[in-house]
């Protein structure tokens, strides 16, 4: 990665060198922390952080479900992440807050020890690999199964969470993929490794239901850009079998964007290049982000 100039920490930017916690903070042994990835994009009206609320409050909201407690406003925090871009002036980047158990005490029981707050911003491109977002990926069925609602919470973005997805991630890619696909405790298809996901069959485009993947935001928008466009859209559940036959599929995220799946366990998806529908939800995003679609300019943040 790219490093940058400042990171921010509890209130105070740092150099990105300095930005040290100690070995025994307790979050590295545990797990036990909340984070976001959001992006900062350039426009013609200037640099723009998409949907910063909806972001801003899914980190809160993290926080709240795995019961910890800051001493930051979202205001506050909005405020420190337009901070730390400035210090860094840059145009575009990723943006990462997050929230930790810091350093004081060890063992299970995580009460009495200071819980922290850092947000570190650096220019991040094409997640899912150069092409990915022309030309589509190759994904495969993980081994490893998707979070049970019971086992984890599902809809907070901690960091313990991701484990299972750095697994299943490091399985696609040792098999010579470049992304996994999760299925959820029953079987049905759930997610990507950090992504969400979305297939087209027969005209109607398919996402699964919020019962065992995250809330995720750019999900949200293209949801709401498909039915601005006209196409038909449910969510509902689908097995392996169904992403094999599909016409198209993709993934979005913050990081993924809108990326199309081109194969599925060496099963092409359609003539194997992107298909028309994710490219015309494809465009509608970058319209949007990039500041060029009126409507949705309260869904960027100008900074």
């Amino acid at each position: 990665m790219e490093p940058t100039k400042k990171i921010w920490m509890e209130g105070k930017l740092v150099d990105w060198n300095e930005a040290k916690i100690h070995i025994l903070t307790h979050t590295l042994h545990y797990g036990l922390g909340a984070f976001e990835g959001i992006r900062c994009y350039k426009t013609s009206r200037g640099s723009a952080i998409f949907r910063l609320k909806e972001h801003i409050d899914r980190f809160f909201n993290s926080i709240k479900i795995i019961h910890l407690k800051i001493d930051y406003s979202p205001e506050e925090i909005i405020q420190a992440i337009t901070r730390t871009i400035k210090a860094n002036e840059l145009e575009e980047c990723y943006i990462r807050p997050i929230t930790y158990i810091g350093y004081g005490g060890m063992g299970i029981n995580h009460r009495g020890i200071p819980i922290c707050t850092a947000i570190a911003v650096w220019p991040w491109g094409v997640y899912l690999g150069d092409g990915a977002l022309t030309n589509g990926i190759r994904v495969k069925i993980s081994s490893y199964t998707g979070h049970h609602i019971n086992v984890n919470m599902t809809k907070a973005k901690v960091c313990g969470n991701y484990a299972n997805s750095q697994l299943a991630k490091i399985e696609a890619i040792e098999h010579g993929y470049d992304e996994a696909v999760m299925l959820d405790p029953d079987g049905y298809v759930a997610q990507g490794s950090g992504e969400n996901i979305f297939i087209l069959r027969k005209g109607v485009i398919k996402t699964p239901p919020l019962t065992s993947i995250l809330e995720g935001i750019t999900r949200d928008s293209v949801i709401t850009l498909a039915h601005d466009l006209g196409i038909p859209l449910k969510e509902e559940l689908f097995p392996r079998d169904e992403l094999y036959i599909a016409d198209e599929a993709f993934f979005c995220g913050t990081a993924a964007e809108v990326t199309p799946i081109k194969e599925v366990d060496n099963r092409v998806l359609g003539n194997g290049k992107p298909g028309e529908v994710t490219r015309r939800l494809q465009q509608a995003f970058f319209n949007v982000v990039q500041g060029k679609d009126e409507k949705y300019l309260d869904w960027l943040y100008f900074i």
